[in-house]
């Protein structure tokens, strides 16, 4: 098992910055990758950003140039850096890590982006 916890969210205006980090334990050996989800009210889950254990990254075309992802494996640690936040980036953020054939989620953390 793989127990995942994030931490960061938060209220910020619009323009702002938050990062948010999730740490892994549990049987981390060979997570492959991790990375990040956001259900917004009323909406499906949907892909933010993801990262492997060699760094490669892939991020949504919306987040594109405002978001980073980046990854501590001495920490077992992934984080969300967000930048330029928008009103539409208002959700739940859940990390994710890929063990073998395993996905994991954390509990999410709430990001809520006012105007």
């Amino acid at each position: 098992q793989v127990q995942l916890v994030e931490s960061g969210g938060g209220l910020v205006q619009a323009g702002g910055s938050l990062r948010l980090s999730c740490a892994a334990s549990g049987t981390i050996f060979s997570i492959n990758i991790m990375g990040w989800y956001r259900q917004a009210p009323g909406k499906q889950r949907e892909f933010v950003a993801r990262i492997t254990s060699d760094g490669t990254t892939n991020l949504a075309d919306s987040v594109k140039g405002r978001f980073s992802i980046s990854r501590d494996n001495g920490k077992n640690s992934v984080y969300l850096q967000m930048n330029s936040l928008k009103p539409e980036d208002t959700a739940v953020y859940y990390c994710n890590a890929v063990r073998g054939p395993m996905g994991y989620w954390g509990q999410g953390t709430q990001v809520t982006v006012s105007s």
